[in-house]
């Protein structure tokens, strides 16, 4: 199946919605979780899930979603997850990948780490404009999804996104409390360049959300996540 077929998949609204949710949640989703986010019946959601599978880009499995083993636990139940798999269309044909692996790569073999970064840092600072440096982590969270990273909050117990983080700030925990990045937008070239690309990665985030705000971002590589977190900034912990 040709990448634009795979995209024309999403068309169906309601399959759209189903592939929304089981790829904000960052785990295993059942067919009963994803068919009540969605707002349709069981067997209409297992219909689509299914065909999310099919097209790739969602992968199936099996487990027990009750946590119990052994008699009684019941049979495994099928749950979905995102498939680690990078879609593209473009018409007429472009190939920016290999331009930028090539630059990539010439960048890193000349010692330019620091000039990208540098780079890296003015083209953030552009993409703010003339806006205030990024006045908490959930105006943060904001700017970042606008730009695909998948923002999630991670640090207080049943914090789920952007609900209920201005509330919690600089509260009791607000230390502990960072946003995490389901996506990487530059992860095909990061897989090949991860020191070069995550250092302007960094620098491009610390431009667009500002130095001297309440906010930073730091380095905090994590497997399937974007290598760089952000955080409450420690002059701004209370």
């Amino acid at each position: 199946m040709e990448d634009i077929d795979v995209i024309a998949v999403l068309q169906d609204p309601v399959r759209r919605r189903l592939y929304e949710y089981v790829v904000a949640q960052g785990r295993e989703v059942g067919r009963n979780e994803a068919a009540e986010a969605a707002g349709v019946a069981r067997t209409l959601a297992a219909h689509h899930l299914d065909r999310l599978t099919e097209a790739g880009l969602l992968e199936s499995g099996s487990r027990r979603l009750t946590g119990r083993s052994g008699p009684g636990a019941g049979r495994p139940a099928k749950v979905y997850t995102r498939a680690r798999v990078e879609l593209s269309v473009s018409l007429p044909a472009r190939d920016y990948r290999t331009v930028a692996e090539l630059l990539a790569e010439a960048a890193e073999q000349a010692g330019l780490d620091a000039g990208l970064c540098a780079a890296a840092r003015r083209r953030g600072e552009v993409l703010r404009g003339s806006a205030a440096p990024c006045g908490g982590l959930e105006e943060a969270m904001g700017m970042l999804a606008a730009r695909g990273y998948e923002p999630h909050l991670e640090g207080i117990e049943g914090a789920e996104g952007a609900e209920g983080a201005e509330g919690a700030e600089g509260g009791p925990g607000a230390a502990a409390r960072v946003v995490r990045m389901r996506n990487c937008p530059f992860h095909a070239v990061a897989e090949r360049f991860p020191p070069l690309v995550c250092g302007m990665n960094l620098a491009l985030l610390e431009g667009l959300l500002g130095a001297d705000g309440p906010v930073r971002a730091r380095l905090d590589a994590r497997p399937g996540e974007c290598c760089v977190v952000v955080e409450a900034s420690k002059t701004n912990d209370h």
